[in-house]
Parts: C-alpha cells; sequence; structure tokens
C-alpha cells in the first residue's frame, strides 16, 4: 500500500494540464513536478488523496527524449516556467494535446481538428512585462526576482530568460539607490517596509521603456538621483511610482505618482497603438498577441460589410484591430477604466467606426438590438479563465450571429462553453492554439464557430 514518504523508481506516461508528469504505481495516479513524459525518475511520495497523490523528483534515472537542459539556473525553483525543461517542439506538442484532450474529455467534441500549436522563432525574452517582487534574504540583503511556485518566498532573478534584456540594469540601478538611500523592502508579514515591486514593461516595436515602483507609503525619497541613473538605460520614457498601502496580494494600487514622462509609454499590434499606463492591460507578448489576433480577424471572414460586436473587450484590442475590416465594431466591457482606455486608443488611430459600452455584455448587447434593432453578423469573445458567463451564451444564442471567435486562455473552460454552444445551434470549424507563454503549461486557443442554419 502507497503511503506518504515513500521512495520509488515509475515511468513518466503522460503530462498533467498544468505541464507536470504523470506517472502510475499499482494503478495509483501521481503527478510529478519537473518530470517529463518518457523520464524514468526516483521519486518521493509528498502528499496522498483518495484516488491520486503528487510526489517529487529525487532522481532522474533515464531522461525523457524531449528532456533538456534550461536556458535559466532557476528554472525549476521560480513558479513561472513549469516546463523550461521541455524541448519546443515538445512544448507545442504538448499545448496541442491540452486543447484537443479538453475538447474530448469536456466538450464531448471528438471530431473537432486542433491545428498544430503556432509558436515561437525565438522563445526567449519574449515578455513585454514584469513586476519583480522585493525582500531581503536571510542575511537581510536586498533581493528582486520571482515568487517559488504556489509561495511567497522570493527566488533571486534580476536576469529572466524571458524577460527583457534592459530588466537586469533596471533592477541593479534601484537596489544600488535603495542601499545608498536607506530604502527597505516591504516585509509581507510586518506590514512594514517601504518597496514592494518593480514594474518594468517595454514597447517591443517602439523601444521604448516604463519602470513604476510600488511603494507602501506615500513618497519616496531621492528621487531626482534615481531618476538620473534610470535615464542611463536606453530607451527609458515613463518614470513613476504606485501606492498600495493595502495587505493584501494585488500588486498596484489606484494611485500613480508620476517622476518622468508622460506617465504611458506606446506600442503597436499590428499598425494599431497603444498607449499603456502602469495601470493599463496590455497582452504581455506581442509577437505571439500579433498571430492570435490575425488568426481572430481571418476567423471573423470580415468582408467590410459586417456589424462585429467584441464582448468582453477590455482596453479595445481586438476591437481595434477589427475595426478596420469591419463596417461597425461595438465593444462591451464591464471595467469602466478600460473602457476609457479603449475609447483613448481609438482616438490615437483615427478609429471612427467603433463604439465602446460599460456594462454587462449580456445586458447590453441585447438591450442595443431591442432599441436600434442592430443584430451581430460576427461576434468575438476572450473571456477571463472563468470562460463566458452562462447568461451571456444565452444571449449569444439569441442573438443568433453568423459567426463567432472564441478567444480563450483556458481550453478547459473553452470546451465547456463550446458543448453548450453546439447543443444551440452552432458548429465548431478550427480550433487553433497559440503558444503565446512558452516555457509554461499556459496555452492559448482561437476557436471558429458557425451557425449550423447558415
Amino acid at each position: 500500500m502507497l503511503k506518504k514518504n515513500d521512495i520509488l523508481d515509475v515511468t513518466i506516461e503522460d503530462m498533467g494540464s498544468e505541464g507536470e508528469g504523470v506517472a502510475k504505481a499499482d494503478g495509483y495516479a501521481l503527478f510529478i513536478k519537473d518530470a517529463l513524459k518518457g523520464d524514468k525518475v526516483r521519486v518521493k511520495v509528498m502528499k496522498m488523496s483518495k484516488n491520486y497523490g503528487y510526489a517529487r523528483v529525487e532522481e532522474i534515472l533515464e531522461p525523457s527524449p524531449d528532456r533538456v537542459k534550461p536556458v535559466c539556473k532557476e528554472a525549476r525553483r521560480c513558479g513561472g516556467c513549469q516546463i523550461q525543461e521541455m524541448s519546443y517542439d515538445a512544448q507545442l506538442l504538448f499545448k496541442q494535446n491540452k486543447v484537443k484532450n479538453n475538447l474530448i474529455r469536456i466538450g464531448k467534441l471528438n471530431d473537432v481538428e486542433v491545428f498544430p500549436t503556432i509558436g515561437m522563432d525565438n522563445p526567449y525574452n519574449y515578455r513585454n512585462k514584469a513586476q519583480f517582487p522585493v525582500g531581503t534574504d536571510k542575511d537581510g540583503n536586498i533581493v528582486m526576482g520571482f515568487y517559488a511556485g504556489r509561495t511567497h518566498s522570493i527566488i533571486p532573478c534580476d536576469d529572466c530568460a524571458i524577460g527583457v534584456a534592459e530588466n537586469k540594469e533596471i533592477l541593479e540601478i534601484i537596489k544600488e539607490y535603495m542601499v545608498k538611500n536607506n530604502v527597505k523592502p516591504y516585509d509581507e508579514v510586518s506590514g512594514t517596509g517601504l518597496v514592494r515591486h518593480i514594474l518594468i514593461r517595454k514597447g517591443f516595436k517602439t523601444g521604448e521603456i516604463m519602470v513604476c515602483i510600488i511603494i507602501n507609503g506615500d513618497r519616496l525619497t531621492a528621487t531626482e538621483e534615481l531618476v538620473s541613473k534610470l535615464l542611463l538605460v536606453s530607451g527609458m520614457t515613463s518614470i513613476s511610482y504606485n501606492i498600495n498601502k493595502e495587505k493584501t496580494n494585488r500588486i498596484l494600487g489606484e494611485k500613480v505618482i508620476n517622476l518622468y514622462g508622460e506617465g504611458y509609454i506606446t506600442d503597436y499590434i499590428g499598425d494599431v497603438k497603444f498607449k499603456i499606463s502602469p495601470l493599463s492591460f496590455y497582452q504581455v507578448n506581442p509577437v505571439q498577441t500579433e498571430k492570435l489576433y490575425g488568426k481572430a480577424l481571418e476567423y471573423a471572414g470580415l468582408t467590410g460589410d459586417e456589424t462585429v460586436w467584441d464582448l468582453y473587450c477590455g482596453v479595445g484590442t481586438i476591437s481595434l484591430f477589427l475595426a478596420k475590416n469591419a463596417k461597425k465594431v461595438y465593444g462591451v466591457e464591464i471595467v469602466p477604466a478600460a473602457i476609457e482606455d479603449a475609447k483613448e486608443n481609438a482616438h490615437i488611430n483615427a478609429i471612427e467606426n467603433s463604439e465602446f459600452f460599460v456594462g454587462k455584455a449580456e445586458e447590453v448587447f441585447p438591450e442595443h438590438y431591442k432599441k436600434y434593432g442592430e443584430k451581430a453578423d460576427v461576434i468575438v469573445v476572450d473571456p477571463p479563465r472563468k470562460g463566458c458567463d452562462e447568461a451571456l451564451l444565452k444571449t449569444i444564442v439569441e442573438m443568433a450571429p453568423k459567426r463567432l471567435v472564441y478567444v480563450s486562455c483556458d481550453s478547459a473552460t473553452l470546451a465547456r462553453d463550446l458543448k453548450i454552444l453546439v447543443e444551440n445551434g452552432f458548429t465548431v470549424e478550427k480550433v487553433q492554439p497559440v503558444d503565446m507563454f512558452p516555457h509554461s503549461g499556459h496555452v492559448e486557443t482561437v476557436a471558429c464557430l458557425q451557425r449550423v442554419d447558415m
């Protein structure tokens, strides 16, 4: 009988949804972090439930053919890259299979073809945004890096393999400034200390860089000195600090104090320009975002005569990407600040055939139809991880668009929602995974649906 702390040798037979290896021991499933399909490993059982358990790799006895040496020395400890030890070709196949398996298991969609995952030519240094927690090590030295998986223990890392090269230089400048001016890092337990996080963003097409220091207080000292040093970094465009005095896991507070620049940077997706402030949402992998939105545009099948509704439109990224090929695009988002950003982004791109509404899509969309009688030819949804609201799915079915483009960051909730839509008059035509987050277990997916009676 298997029990906690047992040591055993197993062969990894499959991969779990988050990139963990799966082995069987006397018919009992074990989920094993840092193990790959094809590995033969010695493991220690750490936790058990009735039907499955968790184990830790003690030794790799025989590596999988897909195992590679990770670029980052902290790949196993850091919570950011779950599968950096897997070859990139194997990562893309893993993500394709993850989408396919969820469609079959959850959506009961056995006959839908899932295309090979669209990957990157260079799956490193792709993130245009990083948020580094700041703390101290056991000797009291300032550390900046990332949290270890499922903890708030900081793994020192100033040169992340998936971040931009400028991160290292910026963190060194801020650390030197903190030491010289006796600026203390924040302590989560006591709630004392000042500097909580460092937010860095870069416009990949513009080269513009933003630094925002999140503090547990009302002001930073010696800011002129800090700004002068940061301005030595090529591309530095915006420097600010953000006030967050709450004892919370939320990184950013509401108030931003500008120290240098206009308070934002700019970047492009395709030929659409976006203003990005410290509080703005913006996709973190612009190279793959362009591929994802390009696929959404292809699936929308626009000729210039269509009315498009973009539900969960956020700051209007997909809306504005589609607007140049549509007659009219309407965006709906429940967050007022996001809609203000969407309107501003439409203005700076001189896009006049878009309109944005604050509210619940399942309320705004039918209300507009009742008032103006204007139906949607195409609906685009890009919901949060939890998927579409049930009332919204019902509204989509009632509004009966010719085509529906579903962009998803969670293939499990995608499969659940597609099942409902297929049961109510839609057919799934195409499903395309896109690797937005190389070396992690996450995958974005865009699906094209058609009304059966069209």
